[in-house]
């Protein structure tokens, strides 16, 4: 087994995530519905929340979109116990500033503070501000001297740096977090060259939703690539759909699938948008599913007993971190924190469980 399992969610800052035309979900983006989530999850126990990055939203043009970083800092300040992660796109910020803006939220939420860096799939994003959009593998480029930059930023170094991208001469940044060397970074993305920026400088690697056996295989690759440092540890998307017969989860799911299919529109217009080398909507079409970032593809569809053994199934296969999904979101919330988290908490504490993880992995 690795490291206690944690549960996160994401903050519905552009919305819900299985369907945008949900009677029981309407749409709200706004900062005080994502205020309320966030702190409701904290609540309940949840360990981690995850801010997405977009200027616009990725859905709906027309609708409202929570800014990821200073609505990250307002969380900061309100929450007590909760990781607060916010999304970047390395494209449209340079490190220095960004990693001052790091160090402020790490500072106010007294350590728990993420940074994930992700290489971005929307064009139309940076196309419309005149920001050049480059070739996926070019992205990558970027970001690993980006993210080296940051990295040396947050953890206190005088840097100097003459690469590629970006120049910079004798940079200090201060105060510095006075509870940990740095925040924490964690990176998205299974293409070839986003697998080697994890191995480089990430400490956990996000994997999009999928099946067990594709998330065992992605982390035994990573695994056995050299790395400086300590383990890198792993995280996973999920949208969850637990209750208490399979049946009843299995008919909620198809539900939210018929719902979700009245976003055609919304559908055709991103897949529009999106570079077509983003490997997340490669691994999305290989399944019907619900939610984004593979979302059900999963399989925590089920009974709250076997949604709790197919986690354990992916924690004994290295994942840690499993930020969920789920709609209608807060009492969903409210009903995996009373039905799975314990189910799991038991099955982490029992002998049987390496068992029963593997039970649930066939």
């Amino acid at each position: 087994m690795t490291n206690v399992i944690r549960f996160g969610v994401w903050a519905p800052v552009h919305g819900p995530r299985a369907a945008l035309r949900d009677p029981d979900e309407p749409f709200d983006a706004s900062w005080e519905h994502n205020k309320a989530v966030v702190l409701e999850a904290e609540e309940l126990g949840f360990d981690s929340t995850l801010l997405a990055q977009h200027t616009v939203n990725p859905h709906l043009p027309d609708h409202d979109q929570l800014e990821a970083w200073t609505g990250a800092a307002a969380l900061a300040a309100l929450t007590k116990r909760i990781e607060i992660i916010a999304a970047i796109k390395p494209y449209i910020a340079h490190p220095v500033f960004l990693a001052k803006a790091a160090l402020q939220i790490e500072n106010i939420s007294n350590g728990r503070f993420g940074i994930n860096l992700i290489n971005a799939w929307n064009a139309s994003e940076f196309e419309k501000a005149g920001i050049p959009f480059g070739e996926h593998d070019d992205r990558y480029v970027l970001g690993r001297e980006w993210a080296s930059i940051v990295k040396r930023l947050v953890s206190g170094e005088t840097v100097t740096h003459a690469g590629q991208h970006f120049k910079i001469t004798d940079y200090k940044l201060t105060p510095q977090s006075p509870n940990r060397k740095r925040p924490t970074f964690y990176i998205g993305g299974e293409s070839e060259p986003a697998r080697a920026l994890a191995t480089d400088h990430a400490d956990v690697w996000f994997i999009n939703g999928q099946p067990l056996a594709e998330v065992t295989g992605l982390i035994a690759d990573v695994r056995s690539r050299p790395r400086k440092g300590p383990p890198l540890r792993y995280g996973l998307s999920a949208f969850v759909v637990a209750r208490e017969t399979e049946r009843q989860a299995q008919d909620a799911h198809d539900h939210l699938l018929a719902l979700a299919a009245r976003d055609a529109d919304v559908h055709d217009l991103q897949g529009k948008k999106a570079d077509p080398k983003a490997v997340m909507f490669q691994t999305m079409r290989k399944y019907v599913r619900v939610g984004t970032n593979g979302g059900t593809a999963a399989g925590l569809v089920g009974s709250y007993d076997q949604v709790a053994e197919r986690i354990l199934a992916f924690h004994e296969a290295g994942v840690e971190l499993f930020m969920l999904q789920m709609q209608p979101l807060r009492s969903e919330m409210r009903s995996f924190a009373e039905e799975v988290i314990p189910r799991v908490r038991a099955l982490e504490a029992s002998p049987r469980a390496v068992a029963l993880a593997r039970r649930g992995a066939s």
